[in-house]
């Protein structure tokens, strides 16, 4: 891919025109709590409702739809854990195109089903999407089918650029835009199509601690493989940058950041209470760096890209439940109590006074660090945040209970 010329505006003009009627122009909402915190207006591009759940069928139908008619006849192939799968499959179908999809082992169940269901031929292998590449291209290249990348080609970039100009078009005030990064197709699009005609916008991508391959790459002047990659994030579970988003990052996007798995699960459940989206881990990164570093963004209007919805409900109850407990939402206690009948009860009325939620209790009488007549207490409650946590400590402590931890 590193020969490929780096597409330009005209190109992501033309990908806008090729686009018409086939993507969604995704709604903008506004965030009254999140520009409470940052103290600029913040406004959330709802590219989670996106057909297919995500951006990629922007790339992935510019791509196939600029292919010669004997390309076409050869079909396509992609890898993909995902969202590049659903955007493949659907814009072949759309485009009478033959598809396979490689997608590794351990894809959400939901998404290898649609993508079925949008007329893709799935096949598994590997364990992770580089694996599931490998095996595109080998397909690739013993079929004649046409490899569609899911960052690494200048369609495709062109194709999420189209983003961009919706941006522009929908918040000509906007001052700062926050995008997830991957292998940087979509980073690279939006900065191509705004910095060509707002220098002014600032442009930020954001990274899961876990892969983000980025910042060592952008030091280090060319695209730099990291050595493994582990986020629950699986929209950006990418090990390396891709060589055309690569050299568009590095001149036109402002800055990379990087944010925790807690950051991410916590940004989740933050869009599902507050603005009501359901929203994957990769798609809520944008606003994982809001809430990790809000005075950074104080400069708005802000637009935070809600890049995909597509998420496992296994993960997504996973995620929430470590949102939760990430935000202060979640206490769990040890306590050291006599052990003689009415203790535990009692105990039990002293967090209902508290107003603690009792999700679980494990009532230990027999380890042989107790005392004779002491046993010993695990309480897993939901509170109301940080504060309430401590009054509910503190209250099981004026009651007389030792608390361990």
């Amino acid at each position: 891919m590193s020969a490929s010329p780096p597409p330009g505006l005209s190109d992501v003009l033309a990908a806008q025109k090729t686009l018409t009627g086939i993507t969604r122009v995704t709604a903008v909402e506004g965030s009254r709590h999140l520009s409470r915190m940052v103290g600029a207006p913040v406004r959330l591009k709802c590219e989670n409702l996106q057909r297919t759940g995500s951006f990629k069928l922007r790339g992935a139908y510019t791509r196939i739809a600029n292919l010669g008619p004997a390309e076409r006849a050869r079909g396509v192939v992609a890898a993909s854990a995902g969202n590049h799968a659903q955007g493949v499959a659907l814009a072949a179908e759309l485009l009478g195109v033959r598809s396979t999809v490689f997608m590794p082992a351990g894809a959400p169940l939901p998404k290898v089903a649609a993508t079925r269901e949008y007329g893709a031929e799935v096949r598994t292998h590997g364990q992770v999407v580089d694996e599931t590449l490998a095996a595109a291209q080998e397909f690739a290249e013993t079929t004649g089918a046409v490899l569609i990348h899911p960052f690494d080609h200048p369609d495709v970039v062109a194709g999420q650029g189209t983003l961009g100009l919706e941006i522009l078009e929908q918040c000509p005030d906007v001052r700062t835009i926050v995008v997830g990064v991957g292998g940087g197709g979509l980073a690279a699009g939006v900065a191509l199509a705004v910095k060509a005609t707002r220098p002014d916008v600032r442009v930020v991508g954001v990274q899961a601690e876990g892969s983000a391959a980025y910042p060592p790459s952008l030091a280090a002047g060319r695209p730099v493989a990291l050595p493994e990659v582990s986020t629950m994030a699986d929209g950006m579970k990418v090990g390396r940058p891709g060589d055309v988003p690569f050299r568009i990052i590095a001149d036109l996007v402002d800055e990379v950041r990087t944010v925790s798995e807690d950051e991410l699960s916590r940004a989740l459940l933050l869009c599902l209470e507050r603005a009501k989206l359901v929203v994957e881990p990769a798609g809520a990164s944008p606003v994982a760096a809001l809430l990790s570093e809000p005075g950074a963004f104080a400069g708005g209007p802000v637009v935070a890209v809600l890049s995909g919805g597509n998420v496992d409900p296994v993960v997504l109850d996973r995620s929430l439940r470590h949102g939760m407990a990430a935000a202060g939402r979640y206490l769990s206690l040890r306590l050291r109590v006599p052990d003689r009948p009415g203790v535990l009860a009692g105990l039990l009325g002293e967090l209902s006074v508290a107003d603690a939620n009792v999700l679980a209790v494990n009532h230990v009488r027999t380890d042989p660090g107790l005392g004779v007549s002491e046993a010993e207490v695990e309480v897993q409650l939901e509170t109301q945040g940080p504060r309430h946590c401590a009054e509910v400590s503190r209250s099981l402590e004026r009651a007389g209970y030792r608390v361990l931890g």
